[in-house]
Order: C-alpha cells, then sequence, then structure tokens
C-alpha cells in the first residue's frame, strides 16, 4: 500500500470519526430528549452526517474531489442514500431481531456502513 492512500486511509477515518460522533450523538438526542422513535432518529442523525461527512470527503479526504463529474457526484450520493438503507436495515436487525440497545446496535451499523461507504465513495471521487 502507498504511502499516498494509507494517509488517504487514515484521513477518510478521521473525518469517519467526526461523522460518527454527529451521527451518534444526534441519534442519542432525538431518541432519548426528542422523544423520536430510534429508526426515525437513526434516518435523521445518519442524513445529518452524511451531508457533514461529504463536505470533509470533497474538502479534505480526497485529492481532487472538489473537481467532480456529475456522474461522481450522483454515485457518491447514491453510495449515501445505499449507506442510509444498510443502515436502517442494519440497526432494525440489530434490535428487533438481536434485541441489542439501539446505542450499541449503532455501532455495528457504523462498522458495517462505514465499510460500504469508503470502498463506493472512494469509487465515486476516483471514477
Amino acid at each position: 500500500m502507498s504511502k499516498d492512500r494509507l494517509w488517504e486511509i487514515t484521513r477518510f477515518c478521521i473525518v469517519g470519526g467526526a461523522s460518527f460522533l454527529v451521527d451518534y450523538g444526534l441519534l442519542y438526542i432525538c431518541t432519548e430528549f426528542l422523544e423520536i422513535y430510534y429508526l426515525y432518529s437513526s434516518a435523521v442523525s445518519f442524513t445529518v452526517s452524511v451531508i457533514f461527512n461529504y463536505w470533509l470527503c470533497v474538502n479534505y479526504v480526497f485529492e481532487g474531489a472538489k473537481n467532480q463529474t456529475k456522474k461522481q457526484a450522483i454515485l457518491f450520493i447514491g453510495s449515501s442514500i445505499a449507506g442510509l438503507g444498510l443502515n436502517q436495515l442494519c440497526m432494525w436487525l440489530f434490535v428487533e431481531l438481536v434485541g441489542m440497545y439501539y446505542m450499541l446496535a449503532k455501532i455495528f451499523a457504523t462498522v458495517i456502513v462505514t465499510i460500504w461507504n469508503y470502498v463506493m465513495k472512494r469509487r465515486a471521487v476516483r471514477g
């Protein structure tokens, strides 16, 4: 693995960590304080974190991402929408079928979605 690729993955992880804090914090606030059903809270928090993540990925993680074609931008956004679906499915499976606490389920869902996001977003940005 090249030094540049390793640095890109490092930046992606830093941005992902910040995005996770936004997602996780909003999930908790929406569910516990605003008393929104956890799957709705999860969708809201995920969407806000994706917007935050997108901005950071374009400006910080992926070199040359500001010069994306429309096709690349659509793939980037499309992969995020698919990531939302994957997140919601994981949340539902872990909470409803496995019986996990929703905040713990979010951690497992995030690991799965992070792998998806890196592969798809890198492909979208790099073409």
